[in-house]
């Protein structure tokens, strides 16, 4: 079969598309004819070698991609034979081999893709709808609301847009650059603002007169989220998930005294640990998805322009869920 291999940490380009042999199932396991694989921030920082983070770097050569769609072509010892021919999601966990035409994992892991959602999405949803759905949960989002959201135009950024119209909060979307902004209009956002511009939260301010923001979503951390944060009204509430520009978002006790503010990381370490915490997102996220109510953006390029998704994801030249099909 053909996958994208790594053979050596460093840029982009040392992502090759290449023949490997075809990986078999073991026991308990399926394997699925992939029809598309999703791309994560961190792929790029571990294809990168830099480690520290959440995963650990992968032994060379290695196949990246956590996250898989398509059709099982295959099962393992013990593996009801039913699942062949199923249209099926996962999410490949710490092992990766999701950039390939083939990958294998646990049945236990696979969800049931339903007709009215495509390969791409249920790729999406899978890793960046289940991380929306903890982040949606601890927001706790409600008709009084002014809510921002950082990177409103990703994968996250723009599911949250979407959920914070439907909640009946009015949404402010920032993003960097005009097509992004122009994205997050066409979300639904009711304001929305380029990050890149400087002056941007006297901006918001503006834009929302006497209004003050009650909820921060952030994904990015840094300057940006600090600069979010700052803008958050007397008992506001901070949901931190991420900090895609390399750094925490920095604050102090002091911070969060000053104005009455709640902070909280939705999904943290120890929850990760529980027996079927991730499942459930992963379920609700589907069903999201399938009802409608989530539709997540897709930027899609061909498995054998890897190199090229990871370019342009690092460089911040996409928008919504990055896939490979």
């Amino acid at each position: 079969m053909h996958a994208i291999r790594l053979h050596e940490f460093g840029p982009a380009g040392n992502l090759r598309y290449e023949e490997t042999p075809a990986p078999e199932p073991a026991a308990g396991q399926v394997r699925v004819a992939v029809e598309a694989s999703g791309v994560h921030l961190i792929d790029t920082t571990l294809r990168a070698g830099r480690g520290g983070g959440p995963l650990p770097l992968p032994p060379l050569p290695s196949i990246p991609g956590r996250e898989v769609a398509g059709v099982v072509d295959l099962v393992g010892s013990g593996v009801d034979a039913a699942w062949l021919g199923r249209r099926v999601v996962a999410h490949l966990g710490p092992a990766g081999g999701g950039y390939a035409r083939l990958a294998v994992v646990a049945a236990s892991s696979v969800h049931v893709v339903p007709d009215s959602v495509s390969f791409d999405a249920a790729v999406a949803m899978i890793g960046t709808g289940r991380t929306t759905v903890g982040v949606l949960d601890a927001a706790d989002l409600g008709a009084g609301d002014v809510v921002l959201v950082t990177a409103a135009a990703g994968g996250v950024g723009s599911l949250l847009v979407q959920a914070g119209r439907a909640a009946g909060a009015v949404v402010v979307g920032v993003a960097g650059g005009p097509e992004k902004v122009a994205r997050v209009r066409a979300l639904g956002a009711q304001h929305a603002h380029d990050y890149t511009a400087p002056g941007w939260p006297e901006r918001v301010r503006a834009a929302l007169g006497d209004r003050e923001l009650t909820v921060v979503l952030d994904g990015v951390g840094g300057s940006l989220g600090r600069a979010a944060m700052d803008l958050l009204g007397v008992r506001g509430r901070l949901v931190m998930f991420g900090w895609s520009s390399g750094e925490l978002l920095a604050f102090t006790s002091t911070d969060l005294v000053e104005r009455a503010l709640t902070a909280t990381w939705p999904i943290s370490r120890h929850q990760l640990g529980r027996p079927g915490f991730l499942r459930g997102l992963e379920t609700r996220a589907l069903a999201e998805a399938a009802a409608g109510r989530l539709i997540p953006s897709v930027q899609r390029f061909p498995l054998e322009h890897a190199a090229e998704a990871h370019a342009a994801l690092e460089s911040r030249r996409t928008t919504g869920k990055v896939v490979l099909v």
